[in-house]
């Protein structure tokens, strides 16, 4: 029986591919899968997870014929799975040796759907590690109740699906996929609803987790259009939240969460290639229209004065027909 299944998406990786696999030797049980999901690569990747496949206990190579995102290529690696828990990992990052088998044994021990963990970001020789944020270590909680309050970090602004493991009766439940083709913020809907609906989870530190940033071909290092997702990714939150049973409860954090985001990315405007800075603007005025705008009013009158000033003059920006996520 496979206890545990790790799915792998990888795509045009291969400076850090290496770091990645052998990381997940040094996790290796016999009792655990690793799914390795190559999304179209077009460099050495293929060929470094074809060695893999022999080389790392428990290794499954999948192989998309058209680049689909990351998304997509979890969700072909959810598909395949057959642990009784599952958990991910992006195809440049690493771990530190035995965490699977440390977090495993946490949640266990919980008996919880799911258990979210620190981790460590990386970026050039600095190394900063980054909590959940959420008080209670090690011990279960209700996910729901960790979604406020609105004006603070709480647990579904650590979106990360690799900073975790889950147990199947979630995927059975239909929470554990993604909203196929979010090029970006994929995780944002995940998490939201992972946390309204199901039962149980807890914070277990066990910070082994490395988290690679300002990698050259990430999209948060790219300013072309497949950014402009964050849009689509967080329309879905409002969406799903407003159909809740608490959404008057709930629907302030999120709408303050998207407005943060959306000042977020136009504040840094200039890294965006023109054309799609300009397409950022209209299609951020034309979210905070369809934003319910009582409850946007609260979170305009709750942020700082910089920001608020900055989606106020989005807000009142004229929004042409068919302007859309």
């Amino acid at each position: 029986m496979v206890k545990l299944s790790v799915i792998v998406p990888f795509f045009n990786v291969q400076t850090y591919a290496p770091d990645t696999l052998r990381s997940l030797r040094s996790n290796a049980r016999e009792d655990f899968e690793f799914i390795l999901v190559d999304d179209c690569s077009s460099d050495g990747t293929p060929e470094l997870l074809e060695r893999a496949a022999h080389e790392l206990p428990g290794a499954v190579v999948l192989r998309h014929e058209q680049n689909g995102g990351l998304a997509t290529a979890r969700n072909t690696g959810l598909d395949a799975a057959r642990g009784e828990y599952l958990t991910f990992l992006d195809g440049d990052d690493w771990l530190a040796p035995g965490h699977y088998a440390r977090v495993l044994a946490a949640i266990e021990a919980l008996g919880c759907d799911f258990v979210r963990t620190d981790h460590v970001q990386c970026m050039a020789r600095a190394r900063t590690v980054h909590r959940v944020p959420h008080g209670l270590q090690g011990e279960v909680s209700s996910p729901r109740d960790a979604i406020l309050p609105a004006d603070r970090s709480t647990s579904v602004d650590y979106p990360y699906a690799w900073a975790g493991v889950y147990h199947r009766r979630l995927a059975d439940r239909g929470l554990l996929h993604f909203t196929d083709g979010l090029r970006t913020a994929e995780d944002r809907p995940w998490i939201w609803r992972l946390h309204r609906e199901a039962d149980s989870f807890a914070a277990v530190g066990l910070p082994g987790i490395f988290y690679r940033r300002g990698v050259a071909t990430s999209l948060t290092q790219i300013g072309d259009v497949r950014q402009l997702d964050f849009i689509r990714a967080f329309d879905q939150v409002l969406e799903e939240t407003a159909r809740d049973r608490d959404a008057e409860t709930l629907l302030p954090k999120a709408v303050r969460t998207y407005c943060a985001i959306i000042s977020h990315h136009v504040g840094s405007a200039e890294r965006f290639e023109p054309a799609v800075a300009r397409k950022l603007r209209s299609m951020s005025a034309a979210a905070l229209k369809r934003m319910p705008q009582n409850v946007l009013d609260d979170a305009l009158d709750s942020m700082d004065v910089r920001r608020a000033a900055r989606l106020r003059r989005l807000r009142r920006r004229p929004v042409a027909a068919g302007v859309a996520a």
